[in-house]
């Protein structure tokens, strides 16, 4: 795809892509990724990620609680395959913090948007874009992450309840030179560490990436840090709240309280439907799919983490059955309990 095939003009976020506003300090996201497939809607996996680059597929990625890797964009474009020449309209299965050097140009819902120099991009598995370079002289790094590499236990925050991940956010920023040194010091940081035998690296790469949210949470207007929510809004956020409420799991006899659609539509005082319609607004996702995803990164923690039984680990998260626990394990890992605990 050539730059020709987008409009030239600028907009202010709310409106067209023909608007003609001046540009923001801020604007929407894109990505450093090169993929030559036709757009779809299902999101693009990590497999794919690495097998788009061609880059070292990490040894043990699907037994892993969480997966955290950081790249240089001029090594990655080292490694891409020569056919893939650009990124389609997409989804990602991951989130993406990106800092980059060069001209560019990203197609983000209904707008157009240009980065002149230095950009911080704050990418989410929910909301889909097209980016494409405007020069050959791109630089710059980029870390990914999954929701569970930041499960809320873990890092203190919920990722899509940040205003950075929220439809009609403000993910992307155009940085001074001041800025974008002080980041590239921090993804250095990062780079040292995830190569580092340190035995908490991954707590402290928890950290950094806290930080570079907060970094990028303290560049938006007010307006985005302090919104006036919705009903929907509240509605989902507090579902979210009691969600994260039932966890950790910390015994064995401890068992999952609320299980079921239904059983959160009755705390909340909310019809079911309703609470499903809010959440799939909000979220993309239904209610049940919600549960499902959460309960099972709380499993993967209790096997990997715990010497406790996977009959243990069932009764703790609510399966009276053991075979159904790992019916429902196997479904949203491609893993039985058995083997991810390897």
């Amino acid at each position: 795809m050539k730059s020709g095939d987008f409009p030239k003009s600028r907009s202010l976020v709310g409106k067209g892509p023909t608007s003609g506003n001046p540009p923001l300090p801020w604007v929407k996201n894109l990505s450093f990724e090169f993929y030559n497939c036709p757009p779809r809607m299902k999101p693009i996996t990590l497999d794919e990620f690495y097998q788009s680059t061609t880059a070292l597929i990490p040894e043990g990625l699907h037994r892993e609680i969480g997966h955290f890797n950081v790249f240089e964009v001029s090594e990655l474009q080292k490694l891409r395959r020569k056919s893939a020449s650009f990124m389609p309209y997409n989804r990602r299965a991951y989130y993406k913090i990106s800092l980059i050097r060069g001209r560019n140009r990203a197609e983000y819902a209904d707008k157009v948007i240009d980065i002149d120099r230095h950009g911080l991009l704050f990418a989410t598995p929910r909301i889909p874009y097209h980016y494409v370079p405007l020069d050959d002289d791109q630089t710059g790094c980029f870390c990914i992450f999954t929701a569970e590499f930041m499960v809320p236990t873990k890092s203190g925050v919920v990722l899509d309840e940040l205003p950075l991940f929220k439809p009609g956010g403000f993910p992307v920023f155009q940085l001074s030179d001041g800025q974008a040194d002080e980041l590239r010091g921090l993804f250095r940081k990062m780079q040292r560490e995830l190569a580092s035998d340190y035995a908490y690296k991954y707590d402290l790469l928890r950290a950094y990436v806290l930080e570079l949210l907060h970094y990028g949470q303290k560049l938006q207007p007010a307006s985005a840090l302090y919104p006036t929510l919705t009903a929907s809004a509240r509605v989902s956020s507090l579902f979210i709240e009691l969600l994260e409420r039932q966890f950790p799991i910390e015994s064995p006899r401890q068992k999952l309280v609320l299980r079921t659609a239904n059983q959160y539509a009755e705390r909340l005082a909310a019809h079911v439907n309703h609470l499903n319609k809010v959440l799939k607004e909000n979220t993309g996702q239904t209610t049940t799919g919600l549960i499902g995803s959460r309960i099972a990164q709380e499993a993967k923690i209790l096997l990997k983490q715990t010497d406790w039984s996977v009959s243990e680990i069932a009764y703790s998260l609510g399966f009276d059955e053991v075979a159904h626990f790992s019916n429902f394990f196997k479904k949203q890992t491609s893993l039985a309990p058995v083997a991810f605990r390897g």
